[in-house]
């Protein structure tokens, strides 16, 4: 069994979030209840997140640079279902005034 089939998503996101960024912080939060009957959805869930991700590799890089590369880390679960995805990515710095 591979670790695409013996881990949740959420589980699977986190994981893959702090190997590619180094996250000082990630909240993952399963949104798919919220979106039951719209495009996308499925019935297991699982297919809408909302991210908040705190790492130092986003230093330097705008909204959209920082965006791209968490989708590209996500890449195989977005070939495995998931659907969306809300972001609120940030440095250290940035967190520290929110």
């Amino acid at each position: 069994m591979t670790a695409m089939n013996t881990q949740n998503r959420a589980a699977r996101i986190e994981a893959a979030i702090r190997t590619a960024f180094a996250a000082r912080e990630i909240t993952v939060q399963d949104d798919s209840a919220l979106h039951a009957g719209h495009a996308g959805a499925r019935p297991g869930g699982e297919t809408h997140y909302t991210l908040r991700i705190v790492a130092d590799a986003f230093a330097g890089q705008s909204r959209v640079a920082r965006s791209r590369a968490v989708h590209a880390a996500l890449a195989p679960e977005f070939e495995a279902g998931l659907h969306a995805l809300s972001l609120r990515l940030l440095t250290p710095e940035e967190a520290s005034r929110t």
